[in-house]
């Protein structure tokens, strides 16, 4: 090789390093072709003539998003002859959406994957939004990833929070088993895609001036094209009925606690304050409480007016289903657990001991306001 040939192999090498990431050597630049995507986009979940109230929670993460990039809110809706989608569709705008995209058809009615991926690919590729948002819900999972991948972009699944970064959508989510957040950003493919888990952002306000417009499109397909067939909806008549996602008041155990005895302490608590119980994954793991009232990241995120947790220490992954709770009371023996650093107050101290005396301290202030009521 030529010594005056190594100064220009030099440069060539350098501009194309800056063209890389990392080791994977693929560009993080966008391509030209994908420029052209614009628009926010919500995919609107509903079952059985009710919206699920994470569709309504992006609506206004959207909305922030949007705001900031310049662009339209868009808020789609697929199901079938018996969906009332245009009512649906009324209720997105009021809660942020400038337009709505219907997808109308007999196959669509009641949800399975294949004909809904067809017909949100077909949209995504006909109208090209650059962000698609999806509920972190049984639905929502199962379609975000079917639809990723035939798309060919990034998802980025059970975020805790969605930002603007330059251009691109910077979707945090915990990873390492919950021990970190992580800000992920697809930066060379279209649309970027996630999902949100239920109750991690707030509901945005009504606002019922808001109108937008809708379009439709057709699915183009036929049930003999799907493998898989609805026969009918059957509920579990037994499942359990715990609703900790949308209580007011949540009192947590923590396996601060010792002992599955004293969880009747915290049983006796939420029934004077008319709360839901939930607990650690500790405390459900051990048994004491069943998995469905866990909260955190792989258990419930949670948004109650008031989160009282007794023997919980606060870690991360505990931390992330509950931090966007109104007011946080902790209660715990150590001063230095991680807790008090987000809790808006705390007690030091034996929660054997003090849940008992919060109890009767509330259950007195509660009957003396009956009293004076009466």
């Amino acid at each position: 090789m030529a010594e005056n040939d190594k100064p220009s192999m030099s440069a060539a090498a350098a501009a194309g390093a800056a063209k890389t990431a990392g080791r994977s050597g693929r560009s993080t630049e966008l391509p030209e072709h994908l420029k052209a995507y614009k628009g926010v986009w919500v995919f609107i979940e509903h079952d059985r003539g009710q919206v699920h109230s994470v569709s309504w929670e992006l609506m206004g993460q959207a909305r922030i998003l949007a705001d900031k990039l310049g662009v339209q809110v868009s808020g789609v809706l697929m199901g079938g002859p018996a969906d009332d989608m245009e009512a649906f569709a009324k209720e997105a705008c009021i809660y942020g959406a400038d337009h709505c995209y219907i997808m109308r058809d007999p196959v669509l009615q009641g949800y399975r994957n294949e004909p809904y991926t067809k017909g949100l690919t077909d949209l995504v590729n006909t109208h090209q939004p650059e962000i698609l948002l999806l509920g972190a819900t049984t639905m929502g999972r199962d379609l975000a990833g079917s639809v990723a991948t035939t798309l060919g972009t990034g998802l980025t699944a059970d975020c805790t929070e969605l930002n603007i970064d330059g251009r691109a959508l910077a979707a945090t989510r915990p990873t390492f088993g919950g021990s970190l957040l992580c800000t992920i950003m697809t930066l060379a493919y279209r649309p970027q895609m996630a999902t949100m888990r239920p109750r991690t952002a707030p509901m945005p306000r009504r606002d019922e001036s808001r109108t937008g417009t809708i379009s439709t499109m057709a699915l183009g397909m036929i049930e003999a094209d799907i493998v898989t067939k609805l026969l009918a909806f059957i509920p579990d008549a037994n499942r359990n009925t715990v609703n900790l996602s949308y209580a007011d008041i949540i009192v947590t155990a923590g396996k601060g606690l010792k002992n599955a005895d004293n969880m009747k302490l915290v049983w006796d608590l939420a029934r004077v304050l008319g709360a839901e119980v939930g607990a650690t994954r500790a405390v459900t793991q051990a048994g004491w409480l069943e998995a469905e009232r866990q909260v955190g990241q792989t258990g419930k995120t949670v948004r109650p007016k008031l989160y009282i947790a007794a023997g919980v220490s606060g870690a991360i992954q505990h931390r992330v289903g509950m931090e966007g709770s109104d007011i946080i009371v902790a209660i715990n023996t150590d001063p230095n657990a991680p807790i008090f650093d987000f809790a808006h107050h705390g007690i030091v101290g034996n929660a054997m001991q003090v849940l008992p005396a919060l109890t009767a301290a509330f259950r007195s202030h509660l009957d003396r306001r009956v009293r004076k009521v009466a």
